[in-house]
């Protein structure tokens, strides 16, 4: 019996110690499963030029948005979420979501984009930049801060994300197109004052995707805004557009004929349909959800030509 009752008891012993690594294990790898789904700061302190740090309210999805979409605003704090892909090719891409400015849209224009992205091996940052808090804001230039600012971190830890340095691109959807454009514009300047060693790091990105850039088309000069040209040193970029889009194609139209003069390797796709806003998803009687397959395929066979050199 007390030999019985001794190896019962050894069982319970083991059984419960086991239970407790068990524990123990899940709770640790929890945590650093869930490291890639926490914001990392974009400024190790306050933003140039801010006086508080908040990574923003959550507003109501629009009633027309099925699924709902999240809405932020009053950003102060920039913060962005890394999305690593399963069998990562090398590559890496900053996405600045759309929002008119005043807000950020880090699903319908950033997370979701991420999927597709993610499939074909390039691992995704989506950036959530500092909103228009005021009307004395342009509602460009803070965001411009902080996207050069997170490509030169992705860039700086390349190794860490199992990148190499020199695919490290950039997507802008609407305004968050209209502040990517201006950054391919700027040819490496940066639009702040360094902060640390990291903005000595090259923030120009080496390939760029333009998904309906919201108004960089300057209707009376009938040219591309201020602020917003094609330098000889522009990267490769892909361009998406429709003809029925409030914000006239015209824009994408004018910064590809400026690449394709400099023999910049670009793509152009404008739809006759699909309006403004759509991020990855369909829309009725549009073609317009085939984007990402484009751009998927245009990608890749960057990447793999990059990898050839």
């Amino acid at each position: 019996m007390r030999s019985a009752f001794a190896l019962w008891s050894g069982f319970i012993i083991v059984t419960v110690f086991m239970k407790l690594i068990l524990t123990i294990f899940l709770i640790a790898f929890g945590s650093f499963v869930r490291a890639d789904d926490s914001p990392l700061d974009v400024w190790p302190d306050l933003a140039p030029g801010e006086t508080t740090r908040s990574t923003g309210e959550k507003k109501p999805s629009p009633a027309k948005q099925d699924p709902p979409i999240t809405l932020m605003t009053k950003v102060t704090q920039p913060t962005f979420t890394v999305h690593a892909a399963e069998d990562p090719n090398g590559a890496g891409v900053v996405i600045l979501p759309g929002g008119g400015f005043s807000r950020v849209v880090p699903d319908l224009e950033g997370s979701e984009a991420a999927a597709f992205l993610n499939r074909i091996g390039v691992t995704v940052f989506v950036l959530s930049y500092r909103t228009k808090n005021s009307p004395d804001e342009s509602g460009w230039e803070k965001p411009l801060q902080d996207a050069q600012r997170t490509l030169a971190i992705v860039r700086s830890r390349a190794a860490e994300w199992k990148l190499d340095k020199d695919k490290i691109g950039l997507l802008g959807f609407s305004a968050g197109g209209n502040v990517a454009a201006r950054l391919l514009s700027a040819e490496g300047v940066l639009a702040y004052e360094s902060v640390d060693d990291i903005d000595s790091t090259p923030h120009r990105p080496d390939f760029s995707i333009l998904i309906y850039p919201w108004s960089i088309y300057d209707a009376e000069k009938d040219s591309l805004i201020d602020g917003v040209s094609v330098p000889e040193s522009c990267p490769p970029t892909f361009i998406v557009h429709t003809d029925d889009d409030k914000s006239s194609s015209l824009g994408s139209v004018l910064f590809y004929a400026g690449l394709k003069k400099f023999g910049i390797p670009a793509e152009l796709h404008v739809y006759g349909n699909g309006g403004h806003g759509y991020g990855v998803r369909p829309r009725e009687s549009s073609e317009i959800s085939s984007w990402p397959g484009h751009a998927a395929h245009w990608l890749s066979r960057w990447v793999e030509q990059q990898s050839q050199k």
